[in-house]
């Protein structure tokens, strides 16, 4: 896989509001999945799978302790682009908010894999 093809799966493990609320979530301290649930609001089936999608790709890590598992960001330069994004979205927030052209091109380049 090329290297651009490689960055662009990377940027869209990031790409999902709930993996974003719980990388957030995750920002200040590890948690179990029970507490992102409870946090974010979202079923702990839900949580699972996105946590798994963050962890495959080496965004977050899991730690076992008896029988639970403590989530954790993999790295600070993690933290640090998630503080990246936040600084570069807000001059750009409501054209950013107000954009159907993301949308648009995101259907077009999944429908075209299929």
């Amino acid at each position: 896989m090329e290297h651009l093809e490689v960055t662009a799966k990377f940027i869209r493990g990031f790409a999902d509001k709930t993996r974003l609320q719980i990388l957030h979530s995750l920002i200040q301290e590890e948690k179990t999945v029970s507490q992102i649930v409870e946090e974010i609001g979202v079923t702990q089936s839900r949580a699972s799978q996105h946590l798994a999608c963050l962890r495959d790709c080496g965004i977050v890590e899991g730690r076992q302790e008896g029988k639970f598992v403590f989530y954790s960001i993999k790295s600070e330069d993690i933290i640090s682009l998630l503080h990246m994004f936040e600084a570069a979205l807000k001059p750009v927030e409501s054209l950013v908010a107000c954009c159907e052209t993301v949308e648009k091109l995101t259907c077009t380049s999944t429908e075209s894999k299929d």
